[in-house]
């Protein structure tokens, strides 16, 4: 068993939705990213006592919100040490649009485990792209990269795709499943 965090940051409470599924899916530990862009000095230490972290953030003008983007720098202490070497990394985004440069935003959370040095995994799930498919399918957005999730901006939190929630999960369980074989 690995122990895995999904640390994220939510604007409007769609991304929340997509983190509570990644992390039932990865029997994962949520940390919250304040509004502030912060996280608790115990949330700090659980991080980089995790075998797997999950980053996840709304896509805000193609890249992640200004809150992960501070959580993000704010690593480079952890950066500096090599703290997070060789630490199984995930991620995933939420948007209104179904495109809206979400691939930009998994770019910039896969780069970010490069620099630390981490095994980045991959969705690994066929996207679902015939003419019968519908939102309600898993990875119905594409993806391969990471988790891409939708939720239109004028929808409450119930609003994200129930094939995007069930792709949650699953992705979740995928990084659980790989941070434990090589953790063995």
């Amino acid at each position: 068993m690995s122990k895995v965090l999904v640390v994220y940051h939510s604007g409007y409470g769609h991304t929340k939705v997509v983190a509570e599924h990644v992390a039932q899916g990865a029997e994962a530990q949520l940390v919250a990213i304040s509004a502030d862009g912060e996280i608790t000095e115990a949330e700090w230490a659980a991080l980089n006592d995790a075998d797997a972290i999950i980053f996840g953030t709304p896509t805000y003008m193609g890249n992640v919100s200004w809150q992960f983007k501070k959580f993000a720098d704010a690593t480079s202490k952890i950066w500096f040490t090599r703290g997070w070497q060789d630490k199984v990394f995930g991620g995933f985004t939420n948007s209104a649009s179904p495109n809206g440069d979400k691939q930009v935003t998994l770019i910039t959370l896969q780069t970010l485990a490069s620099q630390h040095g981490g095994v980045w995994v991959s969705l690994g799930i066929p996207p679902s792209n015939t003419l019968e498919a519908t939102g309600d399918d898993p990875n119905n957005l594409g993806g391969s990269v990471g988790l891409l999730a939708r939720a239109p901006a004028n929808a409450g939190v119930d609003g994200v795709q129930k094939g995007d929630l069930l792709t949650a999960e699953r992705y979740g369980r995928r990084v659980a499943d790989i941070a434990a074989r090589l953790k063995a």
